[in-house]
């Protein structure tokens, strides 16, 4: 299994035991969540590149699964991913440089570049 999908995996199976264990907190980050992406001042495909970039930014490698997922299936061309992912890394510096690894094959396991 390529590392994107496993990381996607890993975040469902994550919600549905957090689901079971934390229904509470969970229920309501998952409200949350929902209701800050039906927002229509940014669409989509603007609002997951922002999150790829954040993804980087944070270091976080289901983020950037889910993200890059994400503003694919938004629309987003492999340069706009990694234009957007470059931003954090010219905020945020070298360490968010070496997250540009898992932004590479989460681009070239979902776009099939």
């Amino acid at each position: 299994m390529e590392a994107t999908s496993e990381k996607l995996r890993e975040i469902k199976e994550l919600i549905g035991k957090l689901e079971k264990d934390v229904p509470t907190q969970i229920g309501a980050f998952s409200k949350f969540m929902q209701a800050t992406e039906k927002s229509t001042a940014i669409e989509s495909k603007s609002r997951e590149l922002i999150n790829v970039a954040l993804s980087v930014s944070a270091q976080c490698e289901w983020c950037i699964a889910l993200h890059v997922k994400g503003a694919v299936d938004a629309g987003a061309t492999k340069e706009e991913i990694l234009e957007a992912a470059m931003q954090a890394v010219l905020m945020h510096g070298g360490p968010a440089l070496m997250y540009m690894i898992p932004v590479e094959e989460a681009i070239e396991e979902l776009i099939q570049a």
